[in-house]
């Protein structure tokens, strides 16, 4: 397509231009640029024509193609497998550099390191930066050289090693990669049609709670920004929009975490101190899964490894359509399905349910959630699963067995939210709302069943099949 030599950007989870390290780095080479996002086959085989994730990721990448036009950086689509249409775009346009952002999931460094294979044998330079963590892969270590296993003692050493690698920097111009792309390298191909349609994928268009794009991500970090001092006050709150409503657009990168812990330190207040330890939890995570990635599928626990779990089929079915006849678990349930949003304090409810009181591989909900959930991220959503299952990295986790209704009357405790998403009880007062069945046959629940199980007795069970599992 053109005899001038070329730097070819891979875009994955990086969809903006703000603090884009591949692109900041593309630019360094001084090479014209173009760049490439590929439906990539092997992921979306599986997905269902309904993924509201495809629509989502569409939206971002219309946006970045008009944005990446603006800077003359064309912007290529491909469908297919990576380690086929990669390879091929790069030879068709002359690329002499492939240039990519990390990923850390297994699946993703296994078809990395094929693409990288096809890459080298053309004589092609396969280059991958860091840019979803701030810290990656063994950047945090303990003093033996192994990777941390208890997030206390890891977030004490990230925040000494972040605070000594990015030592001076007291503003956003301090940073070498925070500010927008602003050199305009001369230009070696022709601008790039738009993102193909979705049903030419194969995919449907679904409405979205949270709009994608470069644009409405950075809305959504100014109105978080705006609420960040009551963040402490409000964020275990369902009914109330406490928390940060960024995780989607962290997900896919249409922001930066460099700027989002910029942010949380140069807050220096209780509710930036808090945030930014969220921000590790991911980081956390996100190093486990890479130095450990058979936690994907089996307890980081080995003595759990092999747990009597009942997994009742009709069990886990009412689980996930919402009619346990526990109102906290059933809204965020429904929630769920409805919106492909979760409350954070209603992913661990939800998931402790599953696990301790319906006694269900904690697996099967990864993968329920996995495929609902708008920002589904692997090592989150494994890390926590394990985490509210007990069979994860935790000093001791098979005690932790949150009480469905004591969690409701904390932190819903006027029902506002359970009113939101469970029709049938809306008119129960905020007595009765967290266990209508309290009421006897004086309340009208309207079809919304009793409790499946009664969670005293499945406490002292789940406690049984972890000991038994221990001792084992």
């Amino acid at each position: 397509m053109t005899t001038q030599a070329l730097t070819l950007v891979w875009l994955r989870r990086d969809l903006r231009t703000f603090d884009h390290t591949a692109l900041q780095t593309a630019i360094r080479q001084g090479r014209p640029l173009a760049a490439v996002f590929l439906f990539d086959s092997d992921i979306l085989a599986p997905l269902p024509a309904h993924d509201r994730r495809l629509s989502f990721i569409h939206q971002c990448l219309s946006e970045l193609h008009r944005k990446l036009a603006e800077l003359k950086i064309p912007l290529y689509f491909r469908h297919g497998r990576a380690d086929i249409e990669i390879p091929a775009l790069a030879a068709e346009i002359g690329a002499k550099t492939v240039i990519c952002a990390e990923d850390y999931e297994p699946q993703a460094i296994a078809r990395d390191t094929r693409v990288a294979a096809k890459l080298i044998a053309a004589d092609i330079h396969f280059q991958a930066v860091t840019d979803q963590v701030l810290l990656a892969k063994s950047a945090v270590m303990t003093q033996q050289g192994q990777p941390y296993q208890v997030f206390t003692p890891y977030y004490k050493a990230w925040l000494a090693i972040a605070n000594e690698q990015y030592a001076g920097w007291q503003s956003r111009d301090d940073w070498p990669a925070l500010h927008r792309l602003q050199q305009k390298l001369p230009a070696a191909l022709p601008a790039s049609p738009p993102p193909p349609s979705l049903s030419s994928l194969g995919f449907q268009t679904q409405p979205l709670v949270q709009a994608g794009g470069e644009t409405a991500a950075q809305a959504a970090l100014g109105d978080f920004l705006n609420r960040l001092a009551d963040y402490p006050l409000t964020r275990d709150f369902p009914a109330k929009r406490g928390t940060s409503q960024l995780s989607v657009h962290l997900r896919f990168g249409a922001l930066s975490i460099r700027h989002l812990v910029y942010l949380a330190k140069q807050a220096d207040n209780e509710g930036g101190a808090l945030w930014l330890k969220e921000l590790v939890w991911r980081e956390f995570f996100q190093q486990l899964l890479y130095h450990y990635p058979d936690v994907a599928n089996n307890a980081f626990r080995a003595e759990y490894r092999n747990l009597a779990w009942q997994n009742h089929p009709e069990w886990l079915e009412r689980w996930q359509r919402g009619q346990t006849g526990y109102p906290i678990i059933d809204a965020a349930m429904r929630a769920l399905a409805q919106t492909g949003q979760m409350h954070n304090r209603l992913r661990m409810i939800t998931a402790s349910f599953l696990c301790k009181d319906l006694l269900i591989d904690w697996r099967l909900g990864q993968e329920w959630f996995a495929a609902q959930l708008l920002d589904f991220d692997l090592a989150a959503n494994n890390g926590n699963w394990q985490w509210a299952a007990g069979t994860g990295c935790d000093a001791q986790p098979y005690f932790r067995i949150f009480n469905p209704i004591t969690q409701s009357y904390k932190f819903d405790p006027d029902g506002r939210f359970i009113r939101r998403h469970l029709p049938e009880i809306a008119h129960l007062d905020h007595h009765f709302i967290h266990a209508p069945w309290l009421g006897g046959s004086n309340i009208d629940r309207n079809g919304y069943p009793a409790p499946m199980v009664d969670h005293a007795v499945q406490r002292e069970k789940a406690l049984v099949l972890f000991t038994d599992a221990k001792l084992a």
